[in-house]
């Protein structure tokens, strides 16, 4: 790492990014191209720029700093709210925010983020379109259960929130269609390869390649597993308190959901994900923790047949990402 290097942490928003500088000075700027331009003026050629993933609002400044060749790093959430915590800070502000991102920036030195391909892009807004559609049907299917509940099986309300219902499933059928379309223009192979996978269906494959942007973003295991939400956190303190391991459930809500779906058919067909299951339940812990582990094999599968090349193999124990 250069010694002049200067980083910039960014703490970004829909409307405004806030930006703590090398000398812990803090600037607020404008998400768009007027605040891009007046924050390159504070840069120099020794800038790195540091954000984290925040949905879509990172894109436009990154974009921007990457095309003028300023260095820009773009983080995982967890990466720095682990930071934080090993360091007790408990201010809460987008100013101090942008400070913590500035000091695990010093402290680690972020590779350089790199813009995704175009149908990566296409497809990232098609999945978050899906995916705001399909919260808008839960919050529909859950308000007719809550009517249910009382008594009520007719009327506007229920016409009315079964038709959008109907309507919000030919919306995704048909956003789904489109989204299988792009990612096989591009990754036709990868998917083939990932079906190999006993317990991995079309749907989660597509839908994997587009959260990892075709595995391209992840080197280990550990690092897919983290991002996804599926690693387990423990509440321990002394030796009177014990509280039940359970997931950290950060990152894409839907990948999880279509992994836990392939756990069942994993555990019959997957011989790697059944012989998980068993040996964890024989031990008498809980299904539950047998089954996130079984979602957390299959991850390790699946960025193995990604990196490998090769389709699945029960048999071939020689791809190992754990410790790369």
């Amino acid at each position: 790492m250069s010694k002049n290097k200067q980083f910039y942490g960014i703490d970004i928003s829909k409307d405004v990014f806030d930006v703590v500088d090398h000398l812990e000075h803090h600037h607020q700027f404008l998400n768009d191209a007027s605040g891009f331009k007046e924050f390159g003026k504070i840069l120099t050629e020794n800038s790195h720029c540091v954000m984290e993933v925040t949905g879509s609002y990172f894109q436009g400044l990154a974009t921007w700093l990457h095309v003028r060749s300023i260095d820009v790093s773009v983080v995982n959430p967890l990466s720095v709210k682990r930071f934080i915590q090993m360091r007790l800070k408990t201010s809460k502000t987008d100013k101090a925010d942008a400070k913590m991102i500035r000091l695990y920036a010093e402290a680690e030195n972020p590779g350089l983020w790199q813009p995704p391909s175009e149908y990566i892009i296409e497809a990232n807004d098609l999945h978050r379109l899906i995916t705001l559609l399909l919260r808008q049907r839960t919050a529909l299917k859950n308000k007719l259960h809550g009517l249910s509940a009382k008594g009520v099986k007719k009327g506007v309300v229920i016409t009315s929130a079964r038709r959008q219902i109907r309507n919000l499933d030919h919306e995704v059928s048909t956003l789904e269609m489109k989204l299988e379309e792009v990612v096989k223009a591009h990754q036709a192979n990868l998917i083939t390869r990932l079906c190999s996978i006993p317990g991995i269906g079309k749907r989660t494959a597509i839908y994997l390649i587009v959260i990892t942007q075709g595995f391209e973003k992840f080197e280990t295991s550990r690092q897919l597993i983290s991002y996804f939400g599926l690693d387990p956190t423990i509440h321990e303190s002394g030796s009177s308190v014990r509280g039940k391991s359970r997931i950290s459930k950060t990152g894409d809500n839907l990948i999880r959901n279509l992994l836990f779906m392939c756990l069942f058919t994993a555990c019959k067909h997957n011989k790697s994900c059944r012989e998980i299951y068993q040996r964890i339940t024989a031990k008498g812990k809980s299904k539950k923790l047998a089954l996130i582990a079984v979602a957390n094999k299959l991850l390790k599968q699946s960025l193995a047949i990604a990196k490998s090349g090769i389709y699945y193999d029960e048999n071939f124990r020689s791809v190992n990402l754990n410790n790369v």
